[in-house]
């Protein structure tokens, strides 16, 4: 894999989609539990429980029985995987690596992660989305997980993609290998061209830190193009300028775009909080807003049109500018009907914001609303300078 590789489109997949954990996690289990040659796993998030202590032995297991298994974690989002968990990964023959191990000394250096979620076994099948190894992802006490996200499981052609971006990650010895990429230039030209909507195309996008932004340059060509729906979820809405400008111009165009956004069920309030000071102009252009109301929402996931985008980016401009990140892209029927599915299931569970909830929130929000949207301009503006 080259620097700035662009992958191209693969026909003749096969894609599931996998809403929550009690029905991705069984399934990526099972995948491991069935390997021959190789589990490949990248992680931005694990933690001790009885959910990575369900993925722990399936691990250990497979290395035992031959398999060959390597497991990348970030050093910063896997911290709550303990001692006795590492101890037993290493001892059953299973090869750990962090990512970026934090350093006193790093200063901003720290702040890039991986924050991919691959599972790649031999060259069957791959699953990728935004789940991480904790109880809240996945209980296998309980019925329902208290996240609600989603993953996809791949088969064909694009699996040998998948591993790819995973071995080109994986350092050859030793930890924390950080690679630093050049600068693209290139802008939407530099995409392939977007197939004829068919059965099984799919690609590989992919973001490495502020510098190679292939992820979402794909993203804004499609909002670009689109002419029917752009639904959009994240949970952390915290989108660039750019992202911003084409949301919206969609919008002015009558295309039928919504934003499906966490609500009080969050992980990080400040974050949400400075998020929603993008409310009012977007609600002007046009643009419907929903916040989902059962669970935190963590999935990021894309329907333009028939284009379906999961994966790990939230495209918001702190996961732009620092991390490792990875979506599938797809054309394909009925990964596109089920994508739809899931979203409108999402919307009905949804508060919907107007302009005039808006004008009506209580001063207690709008006062935190401005202090973390200064906090995050004044963070931002501040690293804008150090380049």
């Amino acid at each position: 894999m080259n620097r700035g590789t662009i992958f191209p489109w693969k026909a003749g997949n096969r894609f599931e989609l996998l809403v929550d954990g009690p029905q991705f996690f069984p399934a990526m289990l099972a995948a491991i539990d069935q390997a021959e040659q190789r589990v490949a796993l990248e992680l931005y998030l694990a933690e001790d429980g009885r959910c990575s202590a369900a993925l722990v032995t399936a691990l250990c297991a497979a290395a035992q029985r031959g398999v060959e298994v390597c497991c990348l974690f970030d050093d910063f989002g896997c911290r709550g995987l303990g001692p006795g968990t590492r101890l037993q990964l290493v001892d059953a023959g299973v090869q750990v690596r962090f990512y970026n191990p934090l350093r006193l000394g790093h200063g901003v250096s720290n702040f890039f992660r991986d924050h991919r979620k691959i599972l790649v076994v031999d060259e069957h099948c791959a699953f990728v989305g935004g789940t991480g190894a904790t109880d809240a992802f996945w209980d296998p006490l309980e019925e329902q997980s208290d996240w609600h996200e989603v993953m996809v499981r791949i088969e064909g052609p694009l699996v040998a993609h998948w591993r790819i971006i995973f071995d080109h990650q994986w350092p050859p010895s030793g930890i924390g290998m950080m690679p630093w990429w050049p600068l693209q230039r290139g802008g939407l030209d530099h995409l392939p061209p977007s197939p004829a909507v068919g059965h099984g195309m799919g690609r590989v996008a992919y973001a490495n830190t502020s510098q190679y932004l292939d992820i979402v340059q794909s993203l804004l060509r499609s909002m670009l193009h689109a002419k029917q729906r752009v639904w959009l979820a994240t949970p952390y809405f915290l989108p660039s300028r750019k992202v911003r400008r084409f949301l919206a111009r969609a919008a002015s165009r009558g295309v039928d775009v919504r934003l499906l956004l966490t609500g009080r069920n969050t992980d990080n309030a400040p974050v949400r909080f400075a998020g929603q000071r993008y409310y009012p102009k977007l609600l002007r252009a046009g643009v419907r807003i929903f916040e989902y109301q059962p669970r935190f929402l963590h999935l990021k996931m894309v329907l333009v049109d028939d284009w379906v985008s999961i994966g790990s980016c939230n495209f918001d401009h702190w996961n732009l500018r620092f991390n490792l990140d990875a979506n599938l892209e797809a054309f394909d029927p009925q990964l596109t009907q089920a994508t739809s599915d899931c979203f409108t299931a999402d919307f009905a569970e949804s508060r919907e914001i107007t302009l005039e909830d808006w004008q009506r929130r209580p001063l207690l929000k709008r006062f935190y609303q401005r202090l973390w949207g200064w906090l995050d301009r004044l963070v931002v503006n501040l690293l804008d300078r150090r380049r």
